[in-house]
């Protein structure tokens, strides 16, 4: 499976549990919303002077104003669910943000 391929199964699990899900780019404030993107290389492995294998990482940004929000299930399940390839994820953190208002959700992800 390419990088590409992977990508857009990422993208195309997390608009199946929000609606309102983008890949790089923050919306206006049409919440709730889910905002996703890779944003590097990870470790990699070297053999016989070619890459063998590369990790991808990326994050998941959760906006909603909705305390105990089911979407925050939703979107875990479908993380716990990408078994077409090595794929790991944490949630890193969970805020309040006060000039809009919004509970922001994040967790970050790797893939090989």
């Amino acid at each position: 499976m390419t990088l590409t391929q992977k990508l857009e199964h990422i993208g195309t699990a997390l608009a199946g549990a929000v609606p309102n899900t983008y890949h790089y780019w923050r919306p206006q404030m049409q919440e709730p919303f889910c905002v996703w993107a890779e944003d590097g290389e990870g470790s990699n492995h070297w053999s016989d002077n070619a890459k063998g294998e590369q990790s991808i990482s990326g994050y998941v940004d959760y906006y909603t104003r909705t305390e105990y929000d089911p979407a925050i299930d939703a979107i875990q399940d479908v993380l716990k669910g990408i078994t077409a390839f090595p794929f790991g994820w944490s949630l890193y953190t969970v805020d309040f943000e006060d000039d809009t208002n919004l509970i922001h959700y994040q967790w970050l992800w790797s893939m090989a």
